[in-house]
């Protein structure tokens, strides 16, 4: 195993060690494009679909320029769940592991948890503070945590800090930093409303934007299986019993709906896990380990484990409802497919997800039209069988219509003689297209 191709950044030698633990041997596109100028101290914006490596992007730079010997807050990462914030804490971890000689110190501070405790390990400051922006506010506020000695701060998937509500908590720790300050902001878009704080901290940043080659990752296949009048858990059970998944996370728009996807498999035998926002801190913690531990074969989840989770080895996404936001069809289907691995995306439709479909296929996914008979997968071809067949019938009908001429003098039972003649050739035009 070498990482030869991570060398030329000059990382400390237990850094390359790390990478060579972490089977990484060549930098990703956003690595590439976005490490030299983080060392460089621009600050950055990076773009990019989730899996692309932009967490360590952000993370090795960062590192590399911590000094061990200053016992104080160097960098600052916020994520808007405490799911993300523990991985990339994780993340952290399996890196500094290697720095035995001057050992680096980072903590992650998440909300759900005792903050007296968060306090009482303050004491000493960590170098590197990971955690939830409200959190975090909540420490620097209480003047626990000292951020005025650090010059980095990382907001990861920005747009979901912003649609969470946490931006202003963002704004406020970056005010009681250094002025001098290296901003790196990964977002999968830029809305509008994030525009003002960039342009508040930002003075001509770096932007990085890896667009994928494909809306979602090469090696998903996207499968749409027809509701057809059945009943959706009992198909919904069909199709995870057919498929028989390393592990699937089945996604529903709402907490209820979830919760109500998740009993109707359990009701049926299932073993099933669920993840969404009104579980209880510790149960979230609970069930993410189950996850990991691969006590659960299917997840139940909302789309805050689409952008906020990075689970592990999962085979397939179903699409119980799409979306009312497309953007979150790539984000959930993003789940699978992850590191060279392929993967199968499914969606449930009906009539009603016609125009949702049709939007997603502008967008560049290939649908294969798939159902379930007898257990057994077949591929139904045409989605619109219907539609297309009235379609070339409206084509004949328009040709025949141009092919027959009124006659210049007309006769008594002239339009008999039109309407047969165009019967004749409309027959003739089927049986061309037959053979």
């Amino acid at each position: 195993m070498t990482v030869q191709d991570f060398e030329r950044f000059q990382f400390q030698p237990f850094i390359l060690e790390a990478l060579k633990e972490l089977k990484f041997t060549k930098p990703t596109e956003i690595q590439e494009r976005l490490i030299p100028s983080i060392q460089r101290g621009e600050s950055a914006i990076g773009q990019s679909q989730t899996g692309t490596g932009k967490t360590h992007a952000y993370l090795l730079p960062i590192i590399n320029k911590i000094d061990p010997e200053r016992q104080e807050v160097q960098a600052v990462i916020t994520a808007p769940t405490r799911e993300l914030a523990t991985q990339i804490y994780h993340e952290i971890g399996k890196v500094i592991k290697w720095n035995e000689e001057n050992p680096i110190t980072a903590k992650l501070f998440v909300g759900g948890t005792d903050k007296a405790r968060a306090i009482e390990k303050l004491k000493t400051q960590p170098q590197i503070v990971v955690g939830t922006p409200g959190r975090i506010h909540d420490l620097v506020k209480e003047q626990a945590l000292q951020v005025y000695t650090a010059n980095q701060i990382v907001v990861d998937e920005a747009d979901l800090v912003l649609d969470m509500g946490f931006i202003e908590d963002v704004d406020q720790i970056a005010a009681r930093m250094q002025e001098d300050l290296q901003i790196l902001v990964f977002s999968a878009t830029i809305p509008e409303k994030l525009k003002p704080f960039l342009k508040k901290y930002l003075e001509n940043p770096r932007y990085t934007h890896v667009a994928p080659e494909q809306a979602t990752a090469t090696k998903v296949e996207h499968i749409l299986v027809p509701l057809r009048h059945r009943n959706k858990k009992s198909l919904l059970k069909s199709m995870l019993e057919a498929y028989n998944p390393y592990l699937a996370i089945i996604f529903t728009n709402t907490k209820k709906m979830a919760d109500e996807v998740a009993d109707g498999l359990i009701e049926k035998g299932m073993k099933v896990g669920r993840i969404h926002g009104d579980l209880p801190p510790r149960e979230r913690k609970k069930v993410m380990k189950q996850i990991n531990s691969l006590e659960f074969q299917y997840v139940v989840a909302t789309d805050l484990a689409a952008r906020g989770i990075d689970i592990e080895g999962v085979s397939h996404v179903i699409n119980y409802e799409l979306p009312s936001d497309l953007d979150f069809y790539i984000h959930r289907v993003g789940r699978t497919a992850r590191a060279g691995y392929s993967g199968i995306a499914a969606t449930i439709y009906d009539p009603s997800d016609e125009d949702a479909i049709v939007r997603l296929e502008k967008m560049g996914i290939t649908f294969k039209n798939m159902d379930l008979e007898q257990d057994e997968w077949i591929n139904i071809g045409e989605r619109n069988k219907r539609k297309a067949r009235k379609k070339q019938v409206d084509e004949i009908d328009n040709l025949a219509k141009s092919k027959v001429k009124k006659p210049k003098k007309v006769k008594p039972g002239y339009k008999k003689k039109m309407n047969k003649e165009m019967e004749d050739f409309k027959k003739r035009q089927k049986r061309l297209k037959r053979k």
